[in-house]
């Protein structure tokens, strides 16, 4: 009886641990899956590289993290570490809206790229960043040496490590916080904080001075859009009135079909067109030559964690070979997106490899039909996915589409692929051959790719400059997150998170913003008034009056050295944060000062060719209006004079009829038609600099007005020329 009692008793508790086990294991197969998928970061862009720019892949945990040359279209990933030599920039695109222009001799890091967060840390050196998109309860931060920056508001704004090693945060357009170990901040646009990174010395808060804020977001919009720009935000005011008429989002059709996270998506706009493709929707099709296939011009490179990874050459080539398929359709190649209200999810490369034998490696792109899962990989090379396991297909859509299997030889995998290296291969014998999507599962395949790493350029840093970036500690308002691939991540890079107390109190700051208002409204009065005198001087010179030029040129070195004690006071207001200037900050000090002295001396001789250009330009219209009086006017009498003289010449000449008397009727009659033509002088006002090497071929102008007096006589001054006419005249009696 005791065992028909123990009996449902114990099928109950056998069958509740059952049904927990169960659930037990479906939320760990649900939650491993998460862990392992949405931990994988994005990835940024070097969009553009001036001079020369290294990257070290950090997180690499075999030990090679040599520096390496950085190209256009190199994918820049968690962990990995850039920087600038003298004389040289970059652009990196961390999405299709916000962006960071990299100063000469900077030190930038990535530390987090994931859907709500973009943290990188400036350990010395500048940067610009322009934040178009942030959203709500969204991260993106500057970690450094004295604090982070977080901005809080799209804007425009730059990020800097003095000489003192202090950080100087301007903020352009926009809102920001600065968090230090002395507590937070805010500055709003047209404002700059200098932050001590030792020491008890109160921040320094004051504005920006309108001037050098207008030349430097100048010259960034001028290099971000080199074909579009029209200088307009030379003046700061104009730039604050509306900043976001460059705005990619709103000028780029592209940003309607490809979503805002994925970079350089404005490039698609300049180099292809959209159009709508049945069973894909809208496509792109780039503009390119016939017989044209993707990834056929570029280079192969190992990036850890992400393996085998496609650098393009093409000035486009970034958006289209790691985000979206590309489609054969209508005898062109077309590059289907993933949906733009969607969170992409960025690949090395989605292409399926074709192992060839010991000889040829393969490859073809992947079709919109075609799977793929994501992956990266451990320290020794093996692959790890975000899904159970890997995904093994016979047959991809495009390898039946013409030329698309791109086949080069094995010893030239690791150079770079273009047309003429690539071979083709009987459609029969890539039928009977298994592609794959992890590379590195087949060992001819994993040999060919290791050797790519050995053929990237090699990037030399100064030993003690990369000590110095290497022990450089900063500072983050948050640690940032540890990818799956390298867990101790905030460690190896030096950040040094905050805690909740010091985020909570109020940073002590020198308030010199009262100061710079009142005096910014009465130097923006008086140089209003100077550009008006110099520009009624201006129009003065180009009549021809030299006093109005030399008062134009006095004006202009006035305002010379106005700009040059506005910049060496904002300097020394950075330089006093934390301690006294040393003699090596003056010196600093004096060759700024030099140089935009020198900047300063280039746009006036700019500026003085253009007048120079302008008055000679309106001379010669006034000479040419002269002449063309004057030949009105000999018209009647020229006329006559050469029919007297046609007459007195032999009868056998009869073909020799006047064709220059008749056609002066036709220029009095097309006087009032040139009239308006001679109202140009107007042109100046828009200068182009192209046109400054015309400038100084069209110098000299003053020799022309001696011939003034011939062309101003009365109509019976004209003997001369009926003298050499007759000469020409008289040959055939001879």
């Amino acid at each position: 009886m005791n065992r028909v009692r123990f009996w449902p008793y114990g099928a109950l508790v056998v069958l509740a641990f059952a049904v927990v086990a169960s659930i037990a294991g479906v939320l760990w197969m649900k939650y491993e899956r998460r862990a392992e998928a949405s931990p994988l970061p994005n990835a940024a862009r070097i969009e553009r590289v001036e001079g020369e720019v290294g990257i070290n892949q950090s997180t690499d945990s075999t030990g090679n993290s040599q520096w390496t040359t950085a190209t256009a279209n190199t994918p820049v990933s968690v962990g990995d570490r850039i920087y600038t030599k003298q004389n040289s920039r970059t652009q990196i695109g961390f999405t299709g809206r916000n962006l960071a222009t990299v100063d000469a001799n900077t030190s930038l890091d990535v530390l987090d790229l994931s859907e709500q967060r973009t943290q990188v840390a400036l350990r010395e050196g500048s940067a610009l960043f322009d934040v178009g998109s942030v959203a709500s309860g969204n991260l993106f931060e500057v970690a450094t040496p004295c604090g982070a920056v977080d901005f809080e508001q799209p804007g425009l704004y730059q990020i800097a490590i003095n000489d003192n090693g202090n950080a100087v945060a301007t903020t352009f357009n926009g809102q920001a916080q600065v968090v230090g170990h002395g507590g937070a901040g805010r500055i709003q646009k047209g404002e700059y904080l200098a932050v001590p990174c030792q020491g008890n010395a109160p921040a320094v808060m004051s504005r920006v001075e309108p001037d050098q804020a207008g030349y430097l977001i100048d010259n960034y919009y001028r290099s971000r859009y080199p074909k579009t720009y029209d200088g307009r935000y030379r003046s700061y005011n104009t730039y604050l009135d509306d900043p976001n008429y460059y705005d990619a989002a709103r000028q780029s059709a592209s940003y309607n079909y490809v979503s805002e996270y994925v970079p350089g998506i404005d490039d698609l706009d300049d180099y292809g067109d959209w159009q709508y493709v049945s069973d894909y929707g809208y496509c792109w099709h780039p503009r390119v030559s016939n017989g044209w296939v993707p990834y056929e011009s570029g280079s192969w490179t190992m990036d850890y964690p992400y393996g085998l990874t496609w650098v393009s050459n093409e000035p486009w080539g970034y958006a289209p070979y790691h985000y979206g398929r590309w489609a054969y359709a209508s005898n062109e190649w077309v590059w289907v997106p993933q949906g733009v209200s969607t969170y992409p999810s960025y690949s090395p490369a989605l292409v399926a490899f074709i192992p060839l034998g010991q000889s040829s490696v393969g490859w073809v792109a992947l079709g919109p039909s075609d799977p793929y899962v994501a992956r990266y990989y451990d320290s020794n090379w093996q692959p790890v996915y975000g899904s159970r396991s890997s995904v093994v297909v016979d047959r991809f859509v495009n390898v039946n589409a013409p030329g698309a299997v791109i086949v080069v030889a094995s010893n030239q995998f690791g150079r770079v692929i273009d047309p003429t290296i690539v071979t083709r291969v009987d459609p029969q014998t890539i039928g009977r051959m298994r592609p794959v999507l992890d590379p590195l599962a087949v060992d001819q395949l994993r040999a060919a790719a290791f050797q790519t790493r050995q053929a990237r350029g090699r990037f030399d840093v100064p030993r003690d400059i990369e000590q110095r970036i290497a022990n450089t500690p900063v500072v983050a308002s948050t640690s940032p997150v540890a990818p799956p691939f390298r867990r101790d991540l905030a460690r190896s890079l030096r950040v040094e998170p905050l805690n909740d107390r010091a985020k909570k109190q109020t940073l002590q700051i020198s308030d010199q913003r009262a100061a710079a208002q009142t005096a910014q409204p009465q130097n923006l009065a008086a140089e209003q008034a100077r550009e008006r005198q110099m520009a009624d001087l201006a129009r003065q010179a180009a009549r021809g009056d030299r006093n109005a030029r030399q008062q134009m040129q006095e004006l202009r070195r006035q305002q010379l050295d106005q700009r040059t004690a506005q910049g060496a006071t904002v300097q020394a207001e950075g330089q006093r944060v934390g301690q006294p200037t040393r003699p090596q900050d003056e010196r600093q000090m004096m060759r700024q000062q030099q140089q935009a002295q020198r900047e300063a001396a280039r746009q006036q001789t700019i500026q003085s060719q253009q007048q120079q250009r302008a008055a000679a330009q309106q001379q010669v219209q006034s000479q040419r209006e002269q002449r063309r009086q004057t030949q009105i006017l000999q018209a009647p009498v020229r006329h006559s004079q050469q029919q007297q003289v046609l007459r007195s010449t032999a009868p056998q000449r009869r073909e020799v009829r006047p064709p220059q008397a008749q056609p002066q009727p036709n220029r009095v009659q097309s006087v009032p038609r040139a009239a308006p033509q001679v109202v140009r002088p107007a042109q100046p006002a828009q200068p182009k600099p192209q046109a400054q090497p015309r400038m100084q071929t069209v110098r000299p102008p003053q020799a022309r007005p001696q011939q003034q007096p011939k062309q101003q006589g009365p109509p019976t001054q004209s003997k001369p020329p009926e003298q050499k006419g007759g000469e020409r005249k008289k040959p055939p009696e001879r």
